[in-house]
C-alpha cells in the first residue's frame, strides 16, 4: 500500500491558485522529489501535506489515515510526519542530543534514551552528542536536523530545500549522506527543491510542478529523457526543441535524422538533449562555435547552426572547439530522442 495518498488537493490564498487538483502517491520506502520553479506551489503542497496548511478541496492519507479532507484535520504533531527545513530549525539552547530527543517528550525516558542514541548514530554524531548546534558545520547541522525528523519513526519524512543554505563544495556530499541515512533507515521521504540535480540524482521518482499543477511522475531517467511537455523538456536540463517529419520509428531533422523512442508519422518536435549531438572540426562545416562554457569534466557549446537556429552541444573536455571554430554537427550514434508538445 501507498504510504502517502493525495487525492485532488488544492489550495488558493485570496486570488492566486497556489495547488491545483494534485493528485500523487508516495510509496513505502521510497525517496519522492518535488522538482519546480520558484512559486510553482511546491512548498505549498508540503505544507499541506504537513499540516500547516489546510487544502480548501481534496484529501491526505498519511499510513491509512485520512489527515486531511472533508470534516477532518488531524494537527501536524499527529500526523507522525518528520520535517527537515531548509534552515535547520534546530534549538539553540540545546545540545545535539537535546534536539534530537525534543520530538520524543512522551515516550518512557529508556525508549527515548534508545532512540536519541539509535539515531545519533545513525546519522553518524554519536561523537558529538553534547556540542551546541553553534559549534557544529552546516553539514553536521544538517545532520542533526535529519535526526530529529528521523527519531520518533515517522510515516514520513519531509524535506524543504535542504541543502539550498549550504555551499556549493558541500553539497553533493551531504545529498549523497542524507541519501544513505534516508535509505538505511528505510525511510518514505518527500524531498522538494527546484535544484534539477538535486532530484535527478537523489528521487526514486520525480514529480514536476508547474503552476501549481504535477505535470509530469516518473523515474529520473524517465523524466528527463521523455519530457512529457516542451515546458519539462526545457525545464528539467538544457534541451533542443526541433522541429522535423516523423517517419515510424526516426524523425528527420535539420541536424540529421534521430531514433523515436516512439513511432510516429508527420509534422512533429522533439527535445534533443545537447549530449545527444556530436561536433567535429571541418572548415566547410554546418555550425559556428559562438560560446563555450567549460564545466571541467565537460563542455557545453552553443552553435549558430546553417539554417539560423542556436545549438547546444555537450561534450566531454577531452577536446576544445575554440569559439569562432567551424564545426560539423550531427546526431550522436544510437542517439534515441522523444515527441514533445
Amino acid at each position: 500500500m501507498s504510504e502517502v495518498r493525495l487525492r485532488g488537493i488544492s489550495k488558493t490564498f485570496g486570488t492566486v491558485r497556489a495547488v491545483r487538483e494534485v493528485s500523487l502517491d508516495i510509496e513505502r520506502g521510497e525517496l519522492m522529489a518535488v522538482l519546480g520553479p520558484s512559486g510553482c506551489g511546491k512548498t505549498t503542497l508540503l505544507r499541506l501535506i504537513a499540516g500547516f496548511e489546510a487544502p480548501d478541496v481534496g484529501c491526505v492519507v498519511v499510513d491509512e489515515e485520512m489527515v486531511a479532507g472533508p470534516g477532518r484535520l488531524v494537527p501536524p504533531d499527529k500526523r507522525r510526519i518528520g520535517m527537515v527545513f531548509q534552515d535547520y530549525a534546530l534549538f539553540p539552547h540545546l545540545s545535539v542530543e537535546g534536539n534530537v530527543a525534543f520530538g520524543l517528550a512522551t515516550r518512557p525516558r529508556e525508549e527515548r534514551d534508545a532512540l536519541t542514541r539509535r539515531t545519533l548514530e545513525l546519522v553518524g554524531l554519536q561523537h558529538k552528542a553534547g556540542r551546541p548546534p553553534h559549534e557544529l558545520s552546516g553539514g553536521e547541522r544538517q545532520r542533526v536536523a535529519l535526526a530529529r525528523a528521523l527519531a520518533p519513526e515517522p510515516a514520513l519524512v519531509l524535506l524543504d530545500e535542504p541543502f539550498s543554505s549550504l555551499d556549493a563544495s558541500l553539497r553533493a556530499g551531504l545529498r549523497r549522506e542524507v541519501e544513505l541515512i534516508l535509505r538505511d533507515a528505510e525511510a518514505t521521504a518527500l524531498l522538494v527543491t527546484h535544484d534539477q540535480e538535486e532530484a535527478l540524482s537523489l528521487a526514486d521518482r520525480l514529480a514536476v510542478m508547474r503552476d501549481g499543477q504535477i505535470v509530469q511522475v516518473g523515474a529520473p531517467v524517465d523524466v528527463y529523457g521523455r519530457p512529457a511537455t516542451r515546458w519539462a523538456a526545457q525545464f528539467v536540463g538544457e534541451v533542443n526543441v526541433l522541429s522535423g517529419v516523423a517517419h515510424g520509428s526516426g524523425v528527420e531533422t535539420e541536424l540529421g535524422v534521430f531514433d523515436l523512442g516512439e513511432p510516429a508519422s508527420g509534422s512533429v518536435h522533439v527535445a534533443v538533449r545537447p549530449e545527444q549531438l556530436e561536433l567535429s572540426a571541418h572548415h566547410d562545416g554546418n555550425a559556428e562555435v559562438v560560446a563555450r562554457e567549460f564545466r571541467g569534466h565537460d563542455v557545453l557549446y552553443r552553435l549558430r547552426h546553417e539554417g539560423g537556429r542556436t545549438v547546444l552541444v555537450q561534450l566531454p573536455s577531452l577536446e576544445l572547439h575554440d569559439v569562432g571554430a567551424k564545426v560539423f554537427v550531427r546526431p550522436a550514434p544510437a542517439a534515441v530522442t522523444s515527441l514533445v508538445d
